[in-house]
């Protein structure tokens, strides 16, 4: 072994001993509830795909209709050479359906919030206040920034208050998730749209798990908490989720997106996403809009999963999202069940540390419109076998 190798074996030794190591699983199927998994049929509550569009026809057909006429590939970054007219009509879109004067699509979530938080907040002498459970993404997005960093305890407006009232910031951001991804819970956005009014701060907003799920006509965490599309307010979406494609977006005013594509680095410097995966997207909008059928549906199931699990030893988060966290606690307790689920032909990943705190390993339940009440009914039904 060369010895700059015997650090790295090192740290995999301590995640095994630890219980972190983390694996992939192998797929052979498109994403849906059925799911053929390293040679076995599964039914899976483990994908992001709430309103079970990853696989529908119509986005299939939009995508690969457009290849043929777009190509594969944009061929450059939107500011050079690789904007195209599906990219555009993608945007306006976008900021049609959220409320918003304008919008960027990026290629992942994760470039979009790196776009925002390190641009807004550029100088030492800024500040940014984040929720203690924000998404990886926005920690990151902080962390290269040169603001100050405040993280407050999850949830806890009171703290959030006193630090906004001790700061003498010269630009102040407010960033926090919509729907927290491990927890399936939602922010106080009125009472942060509050704060960051009364103390003159960016609201910035990450809203991958309300999108499409949340609002009137699935238009987002933003709507189903009845706030404006303000000047002050960046909206951040994923579209590989609840879309069923890929990519994301940042909405906000004229001024605010104009800025961030003059100088967000991780927009001015990525490849464009295909125009094929634009044109995918304009359709799944379509769907998203007209998709109250699978909303209800979604949220039938969610209560179905919620009366099912009322009695077990372990907690189920209170959430009225897709996501449902089942609370565990200790790590190999939480792969073993898991791993007892698997046998039965239930694919529910168990997640652990760092992506939650040290002793909240968990279930994470993941429903989608595309499943089928007996589905849910198998899931509870093994659960309760288990306790």
């Amino acid at each position: 072994m060369h010895a700059l190798e015997r650090p790295l074996t090192a740290e995999l030794e301590r995640l095994a001993t630890a219980g972190l190591t983390r694996h992939r699983r192998l797929l052979a199927s498109p994403c849906g509830p059925r799911a053929v998994v390293e040679g076995q049929e599964m039914l899976a509550f483990a994908s992001n795909d709430y309103l079970g569009l990853a696989a529908h026809p119509d986005i299939a057909r939009a995508l690969a209709d457009a290849a043929l006429v777009w190509g594969a590939g944009s061929g450059a970054s939107h500011l050079v050479s690789g904007h195209l007219c599906p990219h555009a009509e993608l945007e306006s879109r976008l900021a049609a359906f959220t409320g918003f004067d304008r919008c960027l699509t990026f290629s992942t979530g994760y470039l979009a919030n790196l776009a925002v938080t390190p641009t807004l907040a550029a100088r030492r002498d800024d500040e940014i206040f984040a929720d203690r459970l924000n998404h990886a993404s926005l920690i990151d997005a902080a962390q290269l920034s040169r603001a100050r960093h405040q993280r407050y305890p999850h949830g806890d407006m009171a703290t959030l208050e006193r630090l906004l009232a001790a700061s003498v910031a010269r630009t102040k951001l407010i960033v926090s998730d919509a729907v927290f991804s491990m927890d399936g819970d939602l922010a106080p956005l009125a009472k942060l749209f509050a704060l960051a009014e009364r103390f003159d701060a960016w609201l910035v907003i990450d809203d991958a798990h309300g999108f499409g799920v949340l609002g009137p006509q699935g238009r987002g965490s933003l709507a189903h908490c009845g706030l404006p599309a303000h000047p002050r307010v960046l909206l951040m979406g994923t579209l590989g989720k609840a879309a069923g494609v890929g990519g994301a977006f940042v909405a906000g005013s004229e001024l605010a997106i104009e800025y961030l594509l003059q100088k967000a680095r991780s927009y001015i410097f990525t490849t464009a996403q295909p125009p094929s995966i634009a044109a995918a997207l304009i359709r799944s909008l379509e769907l998203i809009a007209a998709g109250d059928d699978r909303r209800a549906h979604l949220q039938s199931l969610i209560r179905q999963l919620q009366a099912g699990c009322a009695n077990l030893p372990w907690r189920l988060l209170p959430s009225q999202t897709a996501i449902q966290p089942l609370i565990v606690g200790d790590n190999e307790k939480a792969l073993a069940l898991s791993r007892s689920l698997w046998e039965q032909g239930l694919w529910v990943a168990a997640i652990r540390p760092p992506t939650v705190p040290a002793g909240t390993a968990r279930l994470r339940i993941s429903l989608s419109a595309a499943h089928r009440h007996e589905d849910v009914a198998a899931l509870t039904s093994a659960l309760q076998s288990l306790a």
